[in-house]
């Protein structure tokens, strides 16, 4: 098992960082990470204080891990063993942000107190916690510095719920040793994630890698467990796209299931097409990312032949 903490953290996506660890296939790391605004809010901060953090420092992630033998065309699969939160978390309202930035102008602090698997800090209201990271991504293909706040084919920013302990993201790679980072820890988010945050909170967690060599694999897909909360899809095929159209990712995120129902189940594509029409579950993850938006859909486990999507040899 190794370690790594969140310092230094960072804030964007280069494939010219130096990696801070270098790991083998099926080695397990545990991450520390800061919350979303780097370390920076705290219980009781105000919403005045919050306004005057400094947002450069948002997403800040720890790693990127280099994994030994990783390769462009490969295949990233990362498990997700536990997960823990320490207790406190927050959401905010920024003017300017937002699905509802045109009603919703008033800045906003909420502190959230969590205990155990539940929180009951919004009365009456009383919400189950199951921890994720919002963040998990490799380095993107291209040369530069990019903000992490959009998501891509490479992972990112994705805010999909259903990552928590008990599922398995699988990403593609695009640079040698795939640089992984993580972070954005969230303990609990409805779709959409509308007011541009879910509970923010500083997370610790287990991961494992694998790699799959030499798999074609368009964007990240989600194999989803039962171990996820009950109020979301359960036991999970689900695909993720995400673009600046809602409906253009909407589209591809059916189409890619569609492909991966004929390459792995040996659907044709109308039969395909109709299964996805009758069981899809087609979500709108976050809308909050703009321009980016991502679109996950789902299909459950349970109507289909057990498999692995990448087997070994």
């Amino acid at each position: 098992m190794h370690t790594l903490s969140a310092e230094p953290t960072h804030s964007v996506w280069d494939r010219t960082l130096e990696p801070r660890l270098h790991i083998m296939p099926g080695d397990e790391v545990h991450f520390e990470c800061v919350d979303a605004s780097g370390g920076q809010v705290h219980p009781g901060m105000t919403a005045d204080e919050f306004l005057a953090i400094d947002r450069s420092k948002i997403h800040a992630l720890t790693g990127p891990v280099w994994i030994d033998g990783a390769e462009p065309g490969d295949v990233l699969q990362i498990d997700v063993l536990s997960t823990q939160h320490r207790g406190w978390g927050w959401s905010s309202i920024i003017e300017g942000l937002g699905f509802l930035k045109e009603r919703f102008r008033t800045p906003y602090l909420f502190h959230w107190q969590l205990d155990g698997d539940e929180t009951s800090s919004l009365t009456p209201a009383k919400l189950p916690v199951r921890p994720f990271l919002g963040v998990m991504g490799v380095a993107r293909a291209e040369d530069g510095t990019f903000r992490t706040r959009p998501p891509g084919s490479f992972g990112g920013n994705l805010d999909v719920r259903e990552l928590c302990a008990g599922s398995r993201l699988y990403l593609p790679v695009y640079n040698k040793g795939a640089l992984f980072s993580c972070g954005d820890g969230h303990a609990a988010q409805g779709d959409g994630e509308v007011c541009i945050n879910g509970i923010e909170c500083p997370l610790d967690v287990t991961l494992r890698f694998q790699l799959h060599k030499q798999q074609t694999l368009a964007g990240p897909i989600v194999e989803a467990s039962e171990a996820v909360a009950s109020d979301t899809r359960g036991d999970a095929w689900v695909v993720v796209e995400s673009g600046e159209d809602i409906a253009a990712a909407a589209r591809a995120a059916t189409s890619r299931m569609i492909d991966l129902l004929m390459s792995r189940w040996g659907f044709s594509d109308i039969h395909a097409y109709l299964l996805c029409s009758v069981a899809l579950k087609l979500r709108l993850s976050q809308v909050v990312n703009e321009p980016m938006f991502t679109v996950s859909g789902a299909i459950s486990k349970q109507i289909l032949p057990s498999i692995e999507l990448f087997p070994r040899d």
